[in-house]
């Protein structure tokens, strides 16, 4: 179950779009590797905005991905990429569906 989530608007500069794409995509193998992180979306708005849509069964894994790797990439990467600042949202979930494992299936 999922009870909190953060929502990322980011705005690529001019002629950084692609990259700033390309830089999303790249973030999926980092991001797989965080058991607290049960769902993650990269998003795209229009040709200059995207987003990341992620969410957390609590507080404790959430503050664990802002600290993880793809945070620090994205800091790192910021002032070649955005346009302006990232606008961080904190949420909280209140209905989710997601997949449930296949049958029989279990983690090892």
């Amino acid at each position: 179950m999922v009870t909190v989530g953060l929502f990322v608007r980011l705005t690529a500069k001019p002629g950084k779009e692609l990259e700033l794409e390309d830089f999303l995509r790249s973030a999926l193998p980092l991001v797989e590797r965080e058991p607290g992180t049960t769902a993650w979306f990269a998003l795209q708005f229009d040709s200059s905005r995207f987003g990341i849509f992620d969410a957390f069964p609590n507080d404790v894994a959430r503050q664990e991905h802002l600290a993880g790797s793809v945070a620090a990439a994205l800091i790192e990467r910021a002032a070649d990429l955005l346009a302006a600042d990232p606008s961080i949202e904190y949420v909280d979930t209140f209905a989710s569906k997601l997949p449930r494992a296949p049958e029989g299936a279990h983690d090892d």
